[in-house]
């Protein structure tokens, strides 16, 4: 960076820091309690709830398709943005009130429409404006993690001080967060108005003024075939899978936890007093670890290969779940495996989006950028949605029959995390198999001389 460069990067880092924290508490508010809300309180079936978090995967398909064109060829990145979460508010905020599969599923698909290609686009506009994004774009997308926290953790408190009643039994207790978990949606609504607003006052980010193939989309699938964004492209699939296990199980996985925990158990009563209940609270315990890997990234992205950060973030994916797996009653380990989602997400995700960048020429980063999320947010969550429930999850539910002759239900959680836990295996190898080694040429703009 030279000096001149200098004072607008400093002016611009805390705009765009504002931009990433709304950004992810948006996202951060809801989908952590998405899975026990509708199981547990709207009473749909595995089976419903797949096809709903797999309606959002086909929205995040179809809006980034369209937004990465547009982003790239024909309107400014900042007003997409605004236009897009203020729709999205309305959507989210409609989501607290509907009790009925198909009303859910098709405001789901919209939500997924016009809030997935946000993700991407908040990249490429910070790339656009950042001058060293291995020194720069860490530190400001780390307050997106820091939203999704405060988030988490307002829920969590709200669930815990509004509807967490003392004295009752675990069934009634469970019954009332699940009740409570409709107010996630309505914070999502509000902070996604104030993102809306905000974009608008963003720098502008016009579109290319390059004269290029005028489907950007179509240049972006071309370039992408080459290594090592083929390779990563292909991973992205079942570590999305991996993933959407996560986040579809973990937050009921939690909160049974922690209603089974001792109450005179100091250290669990100190977590849950902090955190909050329903387990979404905990969940943030990942992006707290998050927020130290992504601190450590410029001087990781300086020392280690490309390579090497993907392994070691797929690792954590393979660690995490077989923690919770085989350490189910623990409640230390199983933070412990809560906290490596800061390893999955910095190395493994973080990295690819970093690799993309790079391996794309400028005027089609955007619509690569959106391309990645088509398959990490879009083919892997559709996938990783019906592999979690439909398949997965009703394969590990339990049928439980008591002494009075009652059948109950129940998640088998050593059989369910198991099979993610060898899917991220299958990828380690992989990985170590097809994506080359050493540092990857950043590719320069088409016609350019070399630097």
């Amino acid at each position: 960076m030279t000096t001149q460069d200098a004072p607008a990067a400093r002016s611009i880092t805390p705009r765009l820091s504002v931009m990433m924290f709304l950004q992810y508490a948006i996202w951060g508010a809801w989908l952590p309690i998405l899975y026990p809300y509708l199981l547990g309180h709207v009473g749909m079936s595995l089976d419903q709830v797949g096809a709903i978090l797999a309606a959002g995967a086909v929205g995040a398909i179809l809006g980034p398709l369209i937004a990465g064109q547009i982003a790239d060829r024909y309107f400014n990145t900042e007003k997409f943005l605004g236009i897009s979460h203020l729709l999205g508010a309305g959507l989210v905020f409609a989501l607290a009130s509907v009790d009925s599969f198909w009303p859910f599923l098709i405001i789901s698909l919209l939500y997924g429409i016009v809030y997935a290609p946000t993700i991407a686009l908040t990249n490429s506009l910070s790339f656009h404006h950042l001058t060293d994004r291995d020194k720069q774009f860490g530190p400001i997308r780390l307050w997106g993690t820091i939203g999704w926290i405060a988030a988490g953790i307002m829920v969590g408190q709200w669930l815990l001080l509004r509807h967490t009643p003392t004295g009752e039994s675990a069934e009634v207790v469970a019954a009332a967060q699940n009740a409570g978990r409709a107010g996630a949606f309505q914070l999502s609504a509000v902070l996604g108005l104030i993102m809306g607003l905000y974009c608008f006052t963003l720098p502008k980010t016009p579109p290319s003024a390059e004269p290029r193939e005028s489907f950007a989309t179509l240049e972006a699938i071309r370039e992408v075939r080459k290594q090592p964004l083929i390779t990563l492209f292909f991973l992205a699939v079942p570590i999305s899978i991996v993933h959407q296990f996560y986040f579809v199980h973990t937050s009921e996985f939690l909160s049974i936890l922690q209603r089974q925990s001792n109450a005179a158990d100091s250290f669990a009563a100190l977590i849950n007093r902090v955190l909050g209940a329903g387990g979404g609270g905990l969940m943030t315990i990942g992006q707290m670890a998050e927020i130290a890997v992504l601190a450590l990234m410029p001087f990781l992205a300086k020392r280690l290969s490309r390579k090497s950060l993907l392994a070691i973030g797929i690792t954590a994916y393979a660690l995490r779940m077989a923690l919770f797996a085989y350490a189910a009653t623990s409640m230390p380990l199983i933070l412990l495996g809560v906290a490596l989602h800061g390893l999955c997400f910095g190395c493994f995700i973080f990295v690819a989006f970093m690799v993309v960048d790079e391996q794309t020429t400028p005027d089609v980063r955007a619509s690569a950028q959106n391309l990645f999320n088509v398959v990490i947010i879009g083919v892997g969550i559709i996938v990783g949605s019906w592999f979690a429930t439909s398949i997965v999850g009703n394969w590990a539910t339990e049928s439980i029959v008591a002494d009075s002759g009652e059948i109950t239900t129940q998640m088998n959680y050593t059989k369910l995390f198991g099979i993610p836990m060898w899917i991220a295996v299958a990828c380690l190898a992989a990985l170590a198999i097809f994506y080359p080694g050493g540092r990857q040429p950043v590719v320069e703009p088409k016609g350019d001389p070399p630097s």
